[in-house]
């Protein structure tokens, strides 16, 4: 039978016996609190949290990243969850808002043409994403945005287009870039025209010229379903 002699003082109400039997070995050992739990399993788990989060975060990149014409990077330091809100309520179906860290945006993008964004991979960054060939279209609400707000500090820090980088200063070639209605306005301007005309289409940059043949493409399909 083990015999209890006397009990030690905590620095709670609660008092545990003490043992001859449990402390012969060593004496200087005491009984653990009942209530008391490690730390080192809620750590874990919080990590094991964090790093799903993160993997989550890549995963949704890559996603946003299909059918992707234009990636660009804004710095969103100072700006609130409400002024976020409106942003997204003023851009296109086809362009998505997220907020992600740089070392994770970069993991996503890691290996693919998109990888030329590294550039603007510094401060905080919230990421746009445009689904559309609409370019012009798809950056101008955040403009409109940036100055009704005075958000001037608030610019994009750079974006990759057909795989090029462009630096903020560059942005001005990517907010004018010719609309699909333009580009019918050329092709038919080139078709009516004299042969100089249609020539000088061909000789326009080959992105241009690209765009103009899928307008073109798409005009013979519209009126061949009309028929």
């Amino acid at each position: 039978m083990e015999a209890t002699f006397f009990t030690l003082p905590s620095s709670t109400s609660h008092s545990y016996p003490f043992s001859l039997k449990s402390h012969f070995n060593n004496p200087l050992t005491f009984p653990t609190h009942p209530h008391f739990k490690p730390k080192s399993k809620n750590l874990t788990i919080r990590s094991a949290i964090s790093r799903t989060k993160k993997e989550e975060t890549v995963e949704t990149v890559k996603q946003q990243l299909e059918d992707c014409y234009l990636l660009a990077g804004i710095g969103y330091k100072g700006l609130t969850v409400k002024q976020f809100q409106e942003l997204r309520s003023q851009l296109p179906d086809t362009t998505k808002l997220l907020v992600a860290k740089n070392t994770l945006v970069l993991k996503a993008i890691e290996g693919t043409k998109w990888e030329a964004l590294k550039p603007c991979m510094k401060g905080m960054n919230a990421w746009l994403f445009v689904h559309s060939e609409e370019i012009p279209a798809a950056l101008k609400p955040y403009r409109t945005f940036q100055k009704e707000k005075k958000l001037e500090e608030n610019d994009f820090t750079g974006a990759v287009f057909e795989g090029k980088f462009y630096g903020p200063e560059e942005f001005k070639a990517l907010e004018t870039l010719p609309t699909r209605a333009e580009i019918y306005a050329q092709l038919l301007g080139s078709l009516k025209g004299p042969a100089s005309a249609v020539v000088g289409t061909i000789q326009a940059p080959a992105r241009n010229l690209v765009m103009v043949l899928k307008a073109y493409v798409k005009k013979l399909e519209e009126e061949g379903g009309s028929q």
